[in-house]
């Protein structure tokens, strides 16, 4: 696209498109930096719904402060035009990390938990459910680190969810007592970043079907496959983490991000305390002292391992 002036921000390349609007690639001529611009999509203009949701998105982000949420710097208007300025994150989505590699490795797959899971936690103690975790909404900025994105279907966390008309989620991700139209709380967005981590370490959604009915109907029915049984690679304590926060009874998950996060935690630790033995045990048989020559006076502290 030809760079577009939007007030004192110029607008220079498409990012993504959604339902709720588009977003660009921009530079704040003023402060001179680039941003993300987010441009609501014209036909939301007369929708009044539609219109509800992008403020609601916008107030959202702005009550919270966290590393891995992205951050919010403007709301503004154009004629009808609305759009929010956000921090850029340019360096893909974990969507996108999954597609390249089709695995991502157990390492970062608990960084990314432990960190969206600390983000979704700031989210709630500010009574909001994000309703809408999947890989395509973690981006990365610069440095690696995640950031979770779209706030479009936010929703009070003690207001309750109206299922009367519509379930909004992605199918693959969606937590079942959505579909049982039961009362929605965190633990709604717990499983479904489970199934993200899940996704993002055997490659494979958490159920997969030719049709989209029938992987709804998986998420009610059918018995999770344990990550480890797909990768055996995967370390049990993380297999058993995400297949606890994915239990089809809330009560059975966990039930505070503390607790998902704690776990998440013990099995990295482990998991890095897996990948430094080998190399320490090399290193100690490198190091291990000779055999006294044969005649020689053994000390008295040396003693041959049995």
């Amino acid at each position: 696209m030809m760079p577009m002036m939007l007030e004192h921000f110029e607008l220079n390349s498409r990012i993504a498109s959604g339902g709720m609007g588009t977003v660009y690639r921009a530079t704040d001529t003023v402060l001179q930096r680039d941003v993300a611009i987010k441009l609501m999509q014209p036909e939301l203009a007369d929708d009044e719904e539609g219109l509800e949701a992008f403020y609601a998105e916008a107030r959202a982000v702005a009550q919270l402060s966290h590393t891995n949420i992205i951050q919010l710097y403007q709301f503004g208007q154009l004629d009808d035009q609305l759009y929010l300025v956000m921090e850029l994150a340019l360096a893909g989505s974990l969507d996108r990390l999954i597609d390249q590699n089709r695995t991502v490795s157990e390492l970062q797959v608990l960084d990314v938990g432990i960190k969206i899971a600390s983000a979704l936690d700031t989210a709630l103690k500010h009574k909001l459910l994000h309703r809408d975790i999947k890989p395509g909404n973690i981006l990365f900025n610069a440095y690696n680190e995640p950031k979770l994105v779209d706030f479009g279907l936010v929703a009070k966390a003690e207001a309750g969810v109206d299922y009367s008309e519509q379930i909004w989620g992605t199918p693959y991700y969606i937590a079942p007592e959505k579909l049982r139209r039961e009362p929605e709380t965190f633990l709604a967005d717990m499983y479904s970043l489970a199934g993200t981590l899940y996704h993002s370490l055997t490659g494979h959604t958490p159920f997969e079907a030719p049709e989209i009915d029938d992987v709804v109907l998986a998420h009610l029915n059918k018995p999770l496959v344990p990550p480890n049984k797909l990768v055996p690679a995967i370390t049990g304590p993380t297999s058993d983490a995400i297949v606890r926060a994915m239990d089809k009874q809330p009560a059975k998950r966990y039930q505070s991000y503390d607790e998902f996060i704690m776990a998440l935690t013990a099995a990295r630790s482990q998991l890095l305390r897996s990948q430094l033995t080998p190399s320490t045990t090399a290193r100690s048989r490198r190091t291990k002292p000779a055999a006294p020559k044969e005649g020689a006076p053994s000390r008295g502290w040396f003693r041959r391992g049995r």
